[in-house]
C-alpha cells in the first residue's frame, strides 16, 4: 500500500509543478507570460511581475540556474524599458504604467485594455524583487539593477492621481481615466507603498490617509478584522512584504497588524465554508477558499431542488458573495503563512481529490463540486486553465513560509522601506532598519 504523502512533500512538489508555468508559458525573447493557457492567450503584466519574482526562488530551489534565470530577467526589464510609453492606443504603456494585457509576441496593448495602475505595481513589484536578489558585480547583474532602478522611477503617481487623492484604477487613450479609485480594503495596500516610495513622482501622505479612511472593520464568526470579501486580496500584497508585527496608523489602533488580519480573514472563509448556509457541495472543514477566480458559468440550473446561478471568472467574496460553489486551491496555498494549522489539512485534502494529478502546473485555478463536469456527471467541474495571477502567489507565499526569502529581499528594497514609512509603519524589522537614501536607490546602494 502507498504510503500518504506528508504536507511537506505536497508544497514541495506543488511548488514545483506551479513554477513551471512561468518557464514554459513565457516568450524567453521579450519575457511576457501568458495570462492564462487558453489558446491565443495575451500576456499579464501581473503575471510578468509574478514570473520576476519567481525566478530567484527558481534558482534558490533549483528549478533553474542563476544563469537562466539572469537571462529571463535582462530579456523582460529590456523590453519593458525599450517599449513604447505613449498615449497611442497600440502602445505597451504610457506615464511609466502599463496597460493590463499585452500581445505576446509585439508586447502592444490589447482588447483596448485599461492602462491598469495595481497590475503595472505587481509589474514592478517583480522588477525591484530582482534587484533585490541579483547583487553581483557582473555586467548582466549591474543591468538588472540599473534597469529595474530605471523603470520604478519613471512611474508617475502623481499623474494616476488625476487631481485627486486616493489613485485611479486606470486610464484609456479612448476616454481617459476609469471613474473608479483605489478605496476600501483590497489589493492595493502594496501600490500605495510603491507610490509613497518613489524618489521621482511620490504619492503624498494624503493619498494613503484617504485610502484607510474608506476601510470597514467587521466582526464575522466571532473575528474582527479588516473587512474584504475575496480571499488574495489578504494576500497579494504579503506576498512581496512581511508585515508581522508593523503597524500603520489604522493598524496601530486597533492592536494587530495586517498580518494577524490576513489570518482572521482566513478563519473565516473556513468557517463560512464550515457553516455552508448556501448548501454546496464538498463545503467544510477541509474545504473552503473563495476568491476572485474562474468558474463553470454564465449559467443557471436546478440542482438537488436549488435554483443556482454559476459565474464564469469573478471576484467571489465571504460572507457576503457572489459564491457559487467554486472553490479556488491557489487562495488556500497563498494562506499558508498565516494559518498552517488549517491550511496544511486543507492541502492534504485537495490531495486526496487528485486535483494535480494530469495538471503540469499543479493545482488547476477552480474546481465546483456542485457544478458536474458535462462530459462526466460523476464528476465536478474542474478549470480547464492555469492562470498566471494564481501559479505566483503558490510559488512566493510557498517560499515565505518556508524561507521568507522574498520578504527579506523587499524589506531590503529602500523605496518599499521608504513607501511604508512614509505611510505611517512602524516597528518590528521596520524599526530596527538603517538603509540607504532611497533616492540613491538600487544602483547606488549596490
Amino acid at each position: 500500500m502507498k504510503a500518504a504523502k506528508t504536507s511537506s512533500e505536497v508544497i514541495e512538489a506543488l511548488q514545483r509543478q506551479t513554477f513551471d508555468y512561468f518557464i514554459h508559458e513565457a516568450n524567453p525573447l521579450n519575457g511576457l507570460v501568458v495570462d492564462k493557457t487558453q489558446a491565443g492567450a495575451p500576456a499579464s503584466i501581473a503575471a510578468v511581475g509574478l514570473a520576476l519574482s519567481s525566478y530567484p526562488v527558481g534558482v534558490e530551489r533549483r528549478f533553474m540556474t542563476r544563469a537562466q534565470a539572469i537571462g529571463r530577467t535582462l530579456a523582460t526589464l529590456r523590453f519593458f524599458h525599450k517599449s513604447v510609453q505613449s498615449a497611442d492606443p497600440d502602445a505597451t504603456g504610457y506615464k511609466g504604467f502599463y496597460y493590463h494585457f499585452l500581445d505576446m509576441t509585439s508586447g502592444k496593448r490589447v482588447w483596448k485594455c485599461e492602462l491598469s495602475t495595481v497590475d503595472t505595481a505587481f509589474l514592478l513589484a517583480g522588477m525591484l524583487t530582482a534587484a533585490g536578489y541579483f547583487l553581483n558585480s557582473t555586467a548582466d547583474e549591474r543591468e538588472i539593477r540599473a534597469l529595474a532602478d530605471e523603470l520604478y522611477r519613471r512611474t508617475d503617481w502623481n499623474w494616476a492621481q488625476d487631481g485627486r487623492a486616493a489613485v485611479s484604477l486606470g486610464w484609456k487613450p479612448e476616454s481617459g481615466f476609469l471613474p473608479y479609485r483605489w478605496q476600501g480594503y483590497d489589493e492595493a495596500l502594496f501600490l500605495y507603498v510603491l507610490g509613497l516610495g518613489s524618489p521621482t513622482h511620490p504619492l503624498p501622505k494624503e493619498s494613503y490617509a484617504q485610502w484607510t479612511s474608506t476601510y470597514e472593520w467587521r466582526k464575522i464568526y466571532g473575528q474582527e478584522f479588516l473587512y474584504s470579501g475575496p480571499l488574495f486580496t489578504h494576500q497579494i500584497s504579503h506576498t512581496w512584504i512581511d508585515f508581522r508585527k508593523i503597524q500603520d496608523d489604522y493598524m496601530r489602533a486597533k492592536r494587530i497588524d495586517y498580518f494577524e488580519n490576513s489570518r482572521r480573514a482566513t478563519y473565516v472563509q473556513r468557517q463560512y465554508a464550515i457553516e455552508n448556509a448556501a448548501r454546496f457541495d464538498a463545503y467544510g472543514e477541509n474545504c473552503w477558499g473563495i476568491t476572485a477566480s474562474d468558474g463553470p458559468g454564465p449559467s443557471n440550473r436546478t440542482i438537488k431542488g436549488h435554483k443556482r446561478k454559476f459565474y464564469g471568472y469573478k471576484a467571489r467574496g465571504v460572507p457576503d458573495g457572489p459564491d457559487d460553489g467554486s472553490i479556488a486551491p491557489w487562495a488556500v496555498v497563498a494562506s499558508l503563512p498565516f494559518a498552517p494549522e488549517i491550511v496544511l489539512p486543507t492541502l492534504l485534502y485537495f490531495e486526496t481529490l487528485k486535483l494535480r494529478e494530469k495538471n503540469p502546473y499543479g493545482f488547476k485555478a477552480t474546481f465546483n463540486p456542485t457544478f458536474a463536469d458535462t462530459s462526466d456527471p460523476l464528476q465536478p467541474w474542474v478549470s480547464p486553465f492555469h492562470f498566471g495571477l494564481n501559479q505566483g502567489p503558490i510559488v512566493l507565499m510557498i517560499e515565505n513560509h518556508r524561507f521568507g526569502l522574498i520578504w527579506h529581499l523587499m524589506g531590503q528594497c529602500p523605496y518599499v522601506v521608504t513607501g511604508l514609512r512614509r505611510a505611517g509603519f512602524s516597528g518590528g524589522w521596520l524599526g530596527a532598519h538603517v538603509l540607504p537614501n532611497a533616492s540613491n536607490g538600487w544602483t547606488a546602494a549596490h
